[in-house]
């Protein structure tokens, strides 16, 4: 386990029980390996993935870093380094910051400077990261999240709090931030012990962490309890109080969701029952109110096990990944936010995709596929939805989390 203050990592025996171990082939290995010191840096090139096309090769690309997620203790090399091109989708290996064990969620800071992981293990830690240029990038330390098993982190928008959701325990926790991007000691740590757990589960497992659109409240999804909880933080001293909480239907699994840009509606993929559901938010109780759960297009309950939803920046579309199935659902937003329209799957190209994020100006959409070791990249139509292929999957060992800037 990591030194809390120093950095310093060993490899940990095995993992969470939740996760099956995903054997590596050698030839999907596309990030080059630095030394695991607290100070990690990187400028070997790795494959590409695309076609570059000849007008634009004697130009300068415009390029953004990138970063992938990976489980260490089943074959990951650590947090992977890229860059994408904003306008063709090619991803270009940059090389691996080791020292961070089994980094399987990232989420960068507001200012852009420290980067945050969690270390999905028993003994469940957040890790930040000051990003420095060229790749030259440093562990600041990991502090422990008081449960097992975190998969999820997001930090607040007022840049002073890191949230985490630990699956294993069920419960959530909350770090300050130092003016440094390092972590200070937790200062809460609540369990969802209500309601019951739900039909074929051991307890709570809380799946995600996210702050509503206007910052006033944070919500915790809770596969384990077919919950979602709304908390209010309190942002001197960094403690949540439960203000409501809705339930879904009985072994639904709700995973992920996300925010239309009104703040006025959420998409909430549930896992097991293989749905998304609309949500209505009242942004002055915090409530939140589930409508009725909507078929994916990939299957029935217990085949697919949708991951993640996303929507792009102009509330119009909202694509979900289905790892079952390997696909994504394309939903048209309808009624100002209140309704979803599906309109198709399209294939992922890739095996198992666990998590899906948009380029922040919403032209590239990536998807992590775990099984394939390898990050699918399309292009997205801004005036009609469509995904476009940007080429090959770029080669990236037991992918699970991409995060591009």
């Amino acid at each position: 386990m990591r030194n809390d203050r120093t950095g310093t990592a060993t490899r940990s025996a095995g993992g969470p029980s939740r996760r099956q171990v995903i054997g590596i082939v050698a030839a999907a290995v596309a990030t080059v390996s630095v030394p695991a010191t607290a100070t990690a840096t990187a400028t070997t090139t790795a494959p590409r993935t695309g076609t570059l096309p000849a007008t634009r090769s004697r130009q300068l690309l415009a390029t953004r870093p990138l970063f992938i997620g990976t489980y260490t203790s089943s074959g990951g090399p650590g947090i992977g380094l890229a860059s994408y091109d904003t306008v063709t989708g090619l991803i270009t290996g940059t090389g691996t910051l080791q020292g961070v064990g089994d980094p399987s969620y990232l989420a960068v800071h507001p200012d852009g400077t420290t980067l945050y992981a969690v270390n999905e293990r028993q003994d469940g830690g957040v890790t930040a990261i000051a990003l420095g240029e060229n790749d030259d990038h440093t562990v600041l330390g990991t502090r422990g999240t008081g449960g097992s098993s975190p998969c999820h982190l997001s930090v607040h928008p007022g840049g002073r709090w890191l949230l985490s959701a630990n699956y294993g325990s069920g419960n959530v926790a909350v770090h300050p931030i130092e003016p440094s991007g390092a972590l200070g000691e937790r200062t809460d740590l609540v369990t969802h012990t209500a309601p019951a757990p739900g039909p074929g589960q051991n307890g709570p497992h809380a799946h995600q962490i996210v702050t509503s659109p206007d910052g006033a409240h944070v919500l915790a999804v809770d596969l384990g309890t077919d919950s979602v909880y709304t908390y209010r933080l309190d942002e001197t001293a960094g403690t949540l109080t439960r203000v409501s909480y809705a339930t879904l239907p009985a072994g639904a699994g709700p995973r992920q969701l996300a925010f239309h840009p009104s703040g006025r509606f959420a998409y909430l993929a549930n896992e097991l029952s293989n749905t998304i559901a609309v949500c209505a938010y009242d942004p002055d109780s915090g409530k939140l109110t589930p409508g009725e759960p909507l078929p994916t297009g990939a299957g029935g309950a217990g085949n697919s096990f949708p991951s993640q939803p996303v929507i792009t920046g102009n509330g119009a579309f909202v694509f979900l990944a289905n790892r079952g199935h390997n696909s994504l659902s394309r939903f048209a937003v309808e009624d100002n936010g209140a309704g979803l329209r599906l309109l198709d799957t399209v294939p992922v190209g890739g095996d198992y995709p666990r998590q899906l994020a948009l380029s922040p100006d919403g032209s590239v959409l990536f998807a992590a596929n775990q099984r394939s070791n390898a990050v699918s990249v399309f292009h997205v139509d801004q005036a009609g939805g469509q995904l476009t292929s940007a080429g090959a999957p770029f080669a990236s060992p037991v992918a699970v989390c991409v995060l591009p800037l």
